[in-house]
């Protein structure tokens, strides 16, 4: 199980980190990905980062605006969002799955999903 938590509201510029929990699995055994949905939008990805960490890939979006880590220890991925703009605003997802290690962009590559987690970011 996945649970994602920290969306909210931001202003154009600001910062925001989400979380994503895992319970009841082997957290280091799973690739994680972040992905996002505005309205009226297919989901769309966002970050991807491999079992250790050591390997992440970003959406051209995002480059060098987000940044994706996880703590295996703590069982927990994250996306920190830096320098938001209006057009990065949606319901953000985690993602897990224990294919191999290499960078997925895809959800239907994703065998597990969070519940999801609002950003908002006001202009």
């Amino acid at each position: 199980q996945l649970q994602a938590s920290g969306g909210g509201l931001v202003q154009t510029g600001g910062s925001l980190r989400l979380s994503c929990a895992a319970s009841g699995r082997t957290f280091s055994s799973y690739c994680m990905g972040w992905f996002r949905q505005a309205p009226g939008k297919e989901r769309e990805f966002v970050a991807f980062i491999s079992r250790s960490g050591g390997r992440t890939y970003y959406a051209d979006s995002v480059k060098g605006r987000v940044f994706i880590s996880r703590d295996n220890a703590k069982g927990t991925a994250y996306l920190q969002m830096n320098s938001l703009k209006p057009e990065d605003a949606a319901v953000y997802y985690c993602a897990a799955d224990r294919g191999i290690d290499v960078p997925r962009t895809t959800a239907t590559e994703y065998d597990y999903w969070g519940q999801g987690t609002q950003v908002t970011v006001s202009s």
